[in-house]
Parts: C-alpha cells; sequence; structure tokens
C-alpha cells in the first residue's frame, strides 16, 4: 500500500474513532435524560436536564465536525501526483512531514512521523500551493519542502 493510502486510512480510523465516542456520548446522555424522574428538589433536577442538554448539544457540533472531515477525505485523490501542494499530498520537509487533509495529529507509518494538517490550519494554509525545494517559514522556523507525493 503507498504512504498516502495508509496516512489517509489512518486519518479515516481516526474519525471513525471519534465518530464512535460521540455516538456513544449521545446514547449515554439520551438514557440519562430518559431516566431523570421529577425529584422533590425541582430545581436540582431541571439543572441536571439543562447539562446534559448541554452535552449533547456540544456532542452534536462534534457530530458536524466529523462529518465534514469525512467529507474533507471523500475528496482525496490518491492518482493526484501535481508537485504543487493540495488537498491529499504528502509533504516532506527537512524538520517534519505533513498529510494534507484533516487535522488528526501525528500518524507514524512505516517508522517515520507525519503530521496530519487541515488546509485551514496556520501550517497548512502556508503549504497550500508550495513545490518542491520551496521554503516558508512557520513560528520563526525555517522550513524547506524536499519532496511531494
Amino acid at each position: 500500500m503507498k504512504l498516502k493510502e495508509q496516512l489517509y486510512y489512518l486519518c479515516k480510523s481516526y474519525v471513525n474513532d471519534r465518530l464512535e465516542t460521540i455516538e456513544d456520548i449521545l446514547s449515554s446522555n439520551q438514557k440519562a435524560l430518559q431516566s431523570e424522574t421529577k425529584s422533590s428538589a425541582g430545581d436540582k433536577h431541571e439543572t441536571g436536564r439543562a447539562m446534559l442538554q448541554l452535552e449533547m448539544e456540544k456532542a452534536g457540533q462534534q457530530l458536524v465536525g466529523v462529518s465534514q472531515m469525512n467529507t474533507i477525505l471523500a475528496k482525496i485523490d490518491f492518482l493526484n501526483t501535481s508537485k504543487k501542494a493540495h488537498l491529499g499530498s504528502v509533504i516532506h520537509t527537512d524538520i517534519a512531514n505533513y498529510f494534507l487533509a484533516i487535522s488528526a495529529g501525528k500518524l507514524t507509518v512505516r517508522g517515520a512521523d507525519f503530521f496530519a494538517i487541515s488546509l485551514s490550519s496556520p501550517i497548512g494554509k502556508l503549504l497550500l500551493g508550495k513545490e518542491e525545494k520551496e521554503g516558508f517559514v512557520f513560528n520563526g522556523k525555517s522550513f524547506r519542502i524536499t519532496k511531494i507525493e
């Protein structure tokens, strides 16, 4: 399997894990809301319900984020081998390696570390459209792109 595909599947796994966690939270909160019974301490009951509602809204927003990540991953074309950095590019620099896809953190493939970053992240914006041998400065450090896959 090619490097880009391995990184893609690690990102896909990251998204699926997040989705599972969010669904678990929604499910347990839904059960908690249904099992809440009106107690004599009405305010305490209402506060508990309000907290559960807030947790469910937060999980709902995270669900939207996961859905957007899946949409972005679906747009990655494994056959596109442009020498300009684009969505799905694997970018090797003299300091670190990047996979332009979604923000999934550090991924290790074949003993090498790659940072899965989104196009909208500060470094993603810097990398987009760059070519091999080009340099850029991020957080006060100078980087040079050695290879784009």
